[in-house]
């Protein structure tokens, strides 16, 4: 199934009786790239996520289209991994096709050759309690590409890591979503720039999208690219007029 493109159109959302928070809001996700959102603190970007996801929660009025509409199937990971202690490795990684009944040896073989992929061959039986941070982040991403959706959220899954373990992560999100229409929520304009094929900055009040800038080399960007180096500057100077 084709992954989706994405279209927001004059999206307003407002809390009570305050001003809102996006007024008229549009912007554009690429199908089957990695779209990463940019900005400051409360500017809305995992909001936007949550109403990506079908949320309901929220009083909002404009659209929210996918298309084709029928293959939006969404999956979401956050900075959290929320591995199971009491499973392994592989069965934290199979754990939605174990809660839908689903369990085959055909999966548990898709599965090994996916920890296979991720680097972490030889820990399926592991406990997440024996796994380093960056490893465990590492099952929580296999675990929800293991669920085969069209629709990648990320909200910030890497922040909590040490920088050289984000690299390893954002060099391996890059390569193994490949075909999946990706939104990455995320403050590091550098990260942005090596994983996106797409960037859009979102600022002002309420919240308005600032810029977009496409890019056309094929992600993971090395730090020192050219396409990296020449665009860091212009994004972080447009991150900085928002910052309080």
């Amino acid at each position: 199934m084709n992954a989706p493109a994405i279209q927001i159109t004059d999206l307003t959302l407002r809390f009570g009786s305050a001003a809102p928070l996006f007024d008229k809001l549009n912007l554009d996700i690429v199908a089957g790239k990695i779209t990463c959102i940019l900005g400051p603190s409360g500017c809305g970007k995992s909001t936007l996520l949550r109403l990506l996801s079908g949320a309901s929660e929220f009083d909002s009025e404009g659209t929210v289209e996918f298309s084709p509409a029928e293959s939006s199937m969404v999956a979401w990971m956050g900075q959290d991994d929320l591995l199971l202690p009491w499973l392994s490795l592989i069965d934290n990684v199979l754990l939605g096709a174990r809660l839908r009944g689903e369990i085959s040896d055909a999966l548990r073989q898709q599965a090994a050759e996916l920890i296979a992929r991720g680097r972490l061959a030889g820990f399926e039986d592991t406990l997440p309690q024996s796994l380093s941070g960056g490893m465990r982040q590492r099952a929580a991403l296999l675990r929800t590409l293991m669920e085969g959706r069209t629709v990648l959220l990320m909200d910030e899954p890497f922040s909590a890591l040490d920088a050289l373990t984000r690299l390893r992560l954002q060099d391996l999100s890059a390569e193994l979503t490949r075909g999946t229409t990706t939104v990455l929520v995320t403050h590091d304009a550098a990260e942005a720039l090596r994983m996106a094929h797409r960037i859009i900055i979102l600022g002002g009040t309420p919240t308005q999208v600032k810029t977009t800038l496409d890019l056309y080399s094929t992600p993971p960007r090395s730090p020192d690219s050219d396409e990296v180096l020449d665009h860091y500057s212009q994004l972080l100077e447009l991150l900085l007029e928002d910052h309080h």
